[in-house]
C-alpha cells in the first residue's frame, strides 16, 4: 500500500538524485510512465545519470527529444518516476514546467514534483519485500562523449 510523503523529495531521495554518488547508482534502470495521445500510460526505462534533482522540488530529465517520451512529455506534461529496489518502493508524480530545452539531440525538461509515493507492504502481506531491481551492464563510463552530453545538459543553468 503507497502513502504519500508529500510534494517534495525527502532528504536520502534527494541525496540520491543529486548525482554526487552517480558512479555508485550505475547500472540501476528507472522506469518513466508518461501518458500517451491515446490515454495510455507509455513507460520508458532511464538511469540516474538521465535525472537529477535540482532541490526538493525540482527535478531535470535529460532524453532523447524525438522520442515518444519527450513527446508525450512537451504534449500533456505530465509523468511518474518509479524506484523499484531491494528495501525502495517509490513513484515520484511529475509535472513538466514549460518546454524543453534543447541540448544536443537531447530535451532537458525541468519537473515539479507534485507527490512522493513510498510503496510498502501492509501487515496482512508479512515479511513480502522487492528483493532486487531493475539492472543493467556494462555501467557506462561518465567519461564517454554521449554521458557527458547527458551531464552537460542536466548541468546547464
Amino acid at each position: 500500500m503507497s502513502r504519500s510523503l508529500g510534494p517534495a523529495l525527502p532528504p536520502g531521495l534527494l541525496t540520491r538524485f543529486s548525482q554526487t554518488a552517480l558512479p555508485s547508482l550505475l547500472g540501476l534502470g528507472l522506469p518513466f510512465l508518461t501518458l500517451g495521445a491515446d490515454g495510455t500510460l507509455h513507460p520508458m526505462l532511464c538511469s540516474y545519470l538521465e535525472w537529477l534533482a535540482v532541490d526538493a522540488r525540482t527535478l531535470r530529465l535529460a532524453i532523447a527529444a524525438r522520442s515518444r517520451s519527450a513527446r508525450n512529455l512537451e504534449e500533456r506534461g505530465v509523468g511518474t518516476l518509479l524506484l523499484v529496489e531491494p528495501g525502495l518502493t517509490i513513484y515520484i508524480k511529475c509535472r513538466a514546467m514549460g518546454a524543453p530545452l534543447p541540448a544536443g539531440g537531447l530535451a532537458r525538461f525541468s519537473l515539479t514534483v507534485e507527490d512522493v509515493l513510498e510503496d510498502a507492504p501492509t501487515e496482512g502481506e508479512g515479511d513480502v519485500r522487492i528483493t532486487g531491481g531493475i539492472t543493467y551492464a556494462p555501467k557506462p563510463s561518465l567519461e564517454e562523449a554521449w554521458a557527458k552530453t547527458v551531464l552537460a545538459a542536466l548541468r546547464a543553468g
